[in-house]
């Protein structure tokens, strides 16, 4: 992985090309490179490195071409350097591929082809892609990239070119997104829809283990068997404004500041104040069904692994439902276990993470009703569950989410609320949590006006190694969000715990030089958390408190306090969680960190 972009058509390709990618540099890289057909040859540009990088050695060259692929990379299978980055051609010099995925059968495949006379430049196993191709190609290029993949164990997205046929792209599909765009005489293939929306917004998606021939005209789908698909336009609603700047130093500055609006879009004609309930027709089940659900699984990773956790507070907590929220990775290798009346929930920002659509899929096969909650309309996920919601968080650039963790805990929270009327829950505390969500988005506007404050807390505490984050119930996932952060994009090393299980062995590492964040607010267990810092204060530990507006005792405790507006219980993780994205932003702008792009970190995580 990680971006792909191809152009037939009768325009200049390589312009079309570096555009597609500079869309698709959020997602993060390691190399960038480019195939194009260029006056009867293969040209083929690649660097280890930025796109800067590669737009360097292409100054003061003209091409014509007006078909080509290219691709960033983000290492898997060899080091990062020019060799490795893709496209990668075969032995003849005249069939080029760009992959995202992994093919775990390349061993073999190799010994195969070196065996057939077969020679390797790279460490990578995509070479191996384009010299299986070359192995059955007999003149027709679609033919011999659908044989080729037959051969495939693993996932893979790809882009082939080939000089003996030029006015033809191939792409196929297996657990690694692609996209097709239609513009008028042009044709586009890319990894994201990010890196067409500039030309056109009519696209189609691959669906695993299918094949598309494209021409500057159109396209024809089918399956890797050869079954012809049928596949209808679709039309993407975001807009190019949505993917810019817009002013902000960073994307991820200008996330976090969306999240009034996002917030707001996560629950938009969803709150039914007249009934008391949340209104989610998406989870394509009948009352009926709701009230048969007796335990909830809910697989996730990373960020929204952290929005899981703080799902199964809230539905446990109000709906009175078992939740247990699972790493994706490894529900899928240890033979869970789904019984009538198990629901399961996949959450996903791209709606194409490789373990959680492995996770999906495995409870789909054990008989378990999926639901998805994503936010890429059209993706996998989206297609594959059995319904689901989408939170309307709009294109997240940032590769540290902030603005699509934020919504995704806004839709788990009107879960529960739908849930818990269903099973209890009266029709006013119905109407007192729906005002709470109300009042969110503005409650967060608020927050976001103590960015300065917060930007000086950071500045005194920037040059710190080592952050320890705590929080109790509800807000222990808020901390362990709070660590992923600072570490995603700072590099600072930081940990999340329950702030009882300090004691436990973290208190070992508290001195002066540990600042610790806990999470306070007025909530059941204030008083509890208040125990624990003392804790840290007797042991010469620094603290960061986010308490409630209008706590005076904090202040006595803590170094520094950022405070969160009051509101109801329920909906405080929503306010807590960003004034610690804005703490990590900040901490990482002042180390010089590349905040959007961060080391060895990949937007949608495609590989297993």
């Amino acid at each position: 992985m990680c971006g792909i972009v191809g152009y037939i058509g009768k325009r200049k390709t390589v312009p079309i090309l570096i555009e597609g990618l500079r869309r698709l540099e959020y997602r993060g890289y390691d190399s960038a490179g480019m195939a194009i057909l260029e006056n009867g040859g293969l040209h083929i540009e690649k660097v280890a490195g930025k796109i800067a990088a590669l737009e360097q050695i292409l100054v003061g060259k003209e091409f014509s071409a007006t078909t080509g692929i290219a691709h960033t990379r983000w290492a898997t299978h060899g080091v990062p350097n020019d060799l490795n980055a893709h496209p990668h051609v075969d032995g003849t010099g005249k069939i080029a591929v760009v992959h995202n995925g992994i093919i775990e059968n390349y061993r073999g495949l190799r010994g195969f082809l070196e065996k057939r006379g077969h020679k390797f430049a790279s460490d990578t196993d995509t070479e191996i892609i384009s010299h299986l191709i070359e192995e059955y190609y007999n003149g027709d290029i679609v033919e011999a990239v659908r044989t080729a993949m037959s051969q495939v164990t693993g996932t893979y997205g790809i882009a082939v070119v080939d000089l003996n046929n030029p006015g033809t792209i191939v792409a196929a599909r297996r657990g690694s997104p692609l996209i097709i765009g239609q513009g008028d005489g042009e044709t586009f293939v890319a990894s994201d829809v990010s890196a067409v929306l500039g030309h056109t917004k009519q696209v189609v998606y691959l669906e695993d283990n299918e094949l598309a021939k494209i021409s500057a005209f159109g396209f024809e789908i089918s399956t890797i068997d050869n079954i012809p698909v049928t596949r209808e336009l679709q039309e993407i609603s975001w807009t190019l404004d949505m993917i810019e700047k817009e002013g902000y130093p960073h994307f991820m500055l200008k996330e976090i500041y969306e999240q009034p609006l996002t917030i707001r879009n996560a629950m938009r004609g969803r709150l039914n104040f007249e009934e008391g309930t949340s209104r989610l027709n998406g989870l394509n089940l009948q009352y009926d069904e709701l009230r048969e659900i007796d335990r909830i699984i809910i697989t996730a990773c990373g960020t929204s692994w952290h929005a899981a956790l703080i799902g199964e507070y809230l539905i446990e907590e109000y709906a009175r439902i078992p939740v247990e929220v699972e790493y994706a990775s490894e529900f899928r290798y240890r033979s869970p276990i789904i019984k009538d009346g198990t629901v399961v929930f996949a959450i996903s920002q791209s709606g194409e993470t490789a373990d959680t659509l492995a996770a999906l899929r495995e409870a789909r096969r054990k008989g378990a009703t999926v639901l998805g909650i994503c936010n890429v309309v059209g993706s996998t996920i989206a297609r594959e569950t059995d319904g689901g919601v989408y939170i309307h968080a709009g294109p997240e650039i940032g590769v540290a989410s902030t603005k699509a963790f934020t919504s995704q805990i806004t839709v788990l929270s009107l879960i529960t609320i739908l849930l818990a009327r269903m099973r209890g829950m009266s029709h006013e505390e119905g109407i007192r949590m729906l005002d709470a969500l109300n009042m969110v988005p503005e409650q967060v506007e608020e927050v976001l006006k103590r960015d300065d404050e917060i930007k000086a807390i950071a500045r005194k505490y920037h040059e710190a190694d080592n952050f320890l984050y705590l929080g109790r119930g509800l807000h222990f996932p808020v901390a362990l969000e709070g660590a992923l952060k600072l570490k995603e994009i700072s590099y600072i090393h930081a940990e999340g715990y329950p702030a009882a299980e300090m004691k436990h062995g973290p208190i070992a590492l508290i001195d002066d030089k540990m600042p610790a964040v806990v999470v306070a607010v007025k909530d059941a267990v204030y008083e509890k958390v208040i125990s624990n810092i003392e804790e840290i204060i007797a042991r010469n530990g620094q603290v960061i408190a986010l308490a409630t507006e209008g706590d005076e005792e904090i202040k006595q405790l803590s170094n520094d306090v950022i405070y969160i507006p009051k509101s109801h219980p329920f909906v405080n993780p929503l306010l807590t969680s960003v004034p610690l994205q804005l703490l990590a932003y900040h901490m990482a702008v002042l180390r010089g960190c590349h905040v959007d792009q961060p080391r060895n970190l990949a937007k949608s995580v495609t590989v297993e």
